[in-house]
């Protein structure tokens, strides 16, 4: 059995655990998220059968007490090949760190890891009535604001004029069409109005759910397409339905077009 930890925010925790995941799957071992035992509980993993608080305090003291090897992905230099191969001589152990990566078995078991990580009825729901009524190209904006302040210098923390012209240039992409633009923010500061008033054209309707951030994880996944920083959040949303993603730092001379909006598995494996 491998139980699988981390310590950082939900997205990066999920994808993290997905790749011990496939790994797992890919030589017949059952593999325990310890995290989602005991935290964000949204998704159908955490309703599974050993995914449970008991589970993740045995093989959290388990692994201090040094009766359950510990195999570290920790450091982004680490040697993937060694570390793979110190985990195929032990049958139960425990995987850490974010560079565990496993990049084909992530996407040869990708449809598993999506419905393992489907989202409970009760967050999707409210979301879904609220956008039955959006009849136009749905456009999800991710404006992460808060520890992208500080995150590598807070480079990629965009001011809102620069994600009014990315949404501006993105409606100039169809130009007889009807805009339906999804806001998901951490910034309390965000208003609609503030965006209406930057971008003054009546084609573009704006929308901010308010959510939660699970419940911003859905809207953004249905969204037709999906604008954002470098994130894992807006990562995991283009995952379920492959929605074309566009990364901001990614757009050369921020002139946007379609050529910008690429799919999870070419991001994924670009993940900062």
């Amino acid at each position: 059995m491998i139980f699988a930890r981390d310590k950082s925010q939900m997205c990066n925790n999920l994808l993290q655990y997905a790749h011990v995941y496939a790994w797992g799957r890919e030589h017949g071992q059952r593999v325990i998220s310890m995290r989602f035992s005991y935290k964000y509980q949204y998704f159908h993993i955490c309703h599974t059968p050993l995914t449970n608080f008991g589970w993740y305090l045995f093989a959290k003291y388990m692994a201090a007490l040094h009766l359950l090897p510990t195999i570290s992905f920790k450091e982004a230099e680490c040697d993937v090949q060694a570390l793979e191969q110190e985990m195929l001589r032990h049958r139960h152990f425990v995987v850490s760190g974010w560079h565990a990566r496993f990049y084909d078995l992530f996407l040869k078991y990708r449809s598993e890891i999506c419905d393992l990580f489907t989202i409970d009825g009760e967050y999707t729901e409210p979301v879904k009535r609220k956008m039955q009524a959006w009849d136009g190209i749905r456009l999800g904006v991710h404006i992460r604001r808060g520890d992208y302040a500080s995150w590598k210098g807070g480079i990629y923390c965009y001011d809102d004029k620069k994600f009014g012209d990315y949404i501006r240039q993105f409606a100039d992409l169809f130009p007889n069409q009807v805009i339906d633009v999804c806001l998901s923010t951490n910034d309390p500061d965000v208003s609609i109005g503030m965006y209406l008033k930057m971008l003054n054209d009546p084609r573009i309707r704006l929308h901010l759910m308010n959510g939660n951030a699970v419940e911003d994880l859905y809207m953004l996944s249905e969204c037709d397409y999906i604008i954002g920083p470098p994130s894992t959040y807006s990562l995991v949303a283009a995952m379920y339905r492959d929605v074309p993603l566009c990364r901001m730092d990614c757009v050369k001379d921020d002139v946007l077009s379609l050529e910008n909006f690429k799919l999870f598995d070419y991001w994924f494996k670009r993940i900062l």
